[in-house]
């Protein structure tokens, strides 16, 4: 499928923003939709196809770099697993508008704690904690496969305010969008339409952005990143409940 310079541009920076932050595929759905003229339903399916190769490549990276914790990631994977598969299920009977307003609250809330929080290190406590995390991939695989938004969208707020560092929070939420974009595209092949060949496209350009975001996230200040990272999930925030209200 042939799409617009313009397009194109925006799904390179979206692709940019996944690799270095996690954060950026809330931002797809509506450019197709309104740049493009694709539907909301083909749109989400299409970008959940497409996530599995930024994902990968957003995992091989962060795990060059030694930022993914392994331990965690596999908790939040067993979760991510069925969840994605749930959420493609509902997909067709379900308004993603409902659950983007939860979401637009949590980024708020998750955005402006992290902005005054102190940075943390993970304990113990929270590599043991593979009940919470599970819950915690279930809930994210869900909302995810319902807008589209890959999995980070949700994940990094919620492990950000239970205490996970930015850059683990961050290295997690490119594993994790493996599994969800993997179960929610069985789900939509199986329950609903998967344009495959929109799919392909955004991929590309989609990986093009995400290898040069994984790559310049580690050269930044882990505080700044953090700020940074505050930052977005407040924009995206008020972004979503503008999108929904207009």
């Amino acid at each position: 499928m042939l799409i617009s310079p313009a397009l194109m541009a925006i799904v390179v920076f979206v692709g940019i923003l996944v690799g270095a932050v996690g954060i950026g595929g809330v931002l797809l759905v509506p450019s197709l939709k309104y740049f493009g003229g694709i539907s909301l339903h083909d749109a989400i399916a299409a970008c959940m196809m497409s996530y599995i190769a930024t994902g990968a490549i957003g995992a091989f990276i962060f795990s060059r770099h030694g930022t993914i914790n392994w331990n965690l990631a596999a908790s939040v994977c067993m979760g991510a697993i069925p969840g994605a598969y749930i959420g493609a299920f509902l997909l067709p009977y379900f308004s993603a508008q409902i659950i983007e307003i939860g979401i637009a609250l949590l980024l708020i809330y998750s955005g402006t704690d992290a902005f005054f929080k102190k940075q943390s290190h993970i304990t113990k406590a929270q590599i043991k904690a593979g009940k919470k995390l599970f819950f915690i991939g279930l809930i994210a695989a869900i909302g995810s496969s319902l807008t589209g938004t890959g999995g980070p969208l949700l994940l990094i707020p919620i492990l950000i305010w239970q205490g996970v560092p930015v850059l683990t929070a961050i290295g997690l939420s490119q594993v994790i969008q493996v599994p969800i974009s993997l179960m929610a595209t069985v789900g939509n092949f199986s329950y609903g339409n998967v344009d495959v060949k929109l799919a392909l496209t955004l991929a590309i350009f989609l990986s093009i952005g995400a290898i040069v975001g994984a790559k310049t996230v580690h050269s930044l200040p882990v505080d700044k990143l953090k700020k940074g990272v505050a930052i977005l999930l407040i924009l995206t925030g008020f972004l979503l409940i503008y999108r929904l209200l207009s």
